[in-house]
């Protein structure tokens, strides 16, 4: 029992981000992170909240392109414990639909109807080729 409780403290039960994962204020107790080096997340958080008329949860990002040349993003968020995915791209219009080298978006991504936080998470985000 005491190594068990020793690796816990040590290790921690939430993965940590990677280095471009700047600032997450969510309290889930694991995300997992796969996280392009092409771009940086200033800021990823979580929320109740309302999505029209329907109680949702909801997550914000603030994405940062890193590259010296415009890209399109593609996230995914898998809530784990709800069997729940959400996916965005970012942007989603444009011509070209794409983000300036150096430029931050804000993006919000909603789960209708979801009325608690997970507590196990899948956060992706890569490039779209």
């Amino acid at each position: 029992m005491p190594v068990l409780l020793t690796a816990l403290l040590f290790f921690g039960c939430a993965t940590s981000p990677p280095a471009n994962v700047k600032a997450v204020d969510c309290d889930a107790d694991k995300i997992k992170w796969d996280v392009t080096e092409k771009v940086d997340i200033v800021n990823f958080s979580c929320s109740l909240g309302k999505h029209g008329v329907d109680k949702a949860l909801i997550y914000r990002l603030e994405l940062t392109n890193t590259t010296d040349t415009p890209l399109r993003y593609r996230i995914k968020i898998f809530l784990n414990d709800m069997n729940k995915a959400a996916g965005h791209l970012v942007p989603r219009k444009g011509k070209p639909p794409v983000v300036a080298p150096g430029k931050t978006v804000k993006i919000k991504i909603p789960f209708i109807k979801t009325e608690s936080l997970s507590n196990n998470l899948y956060v992706i985000v890569n490039t779209v080729d």
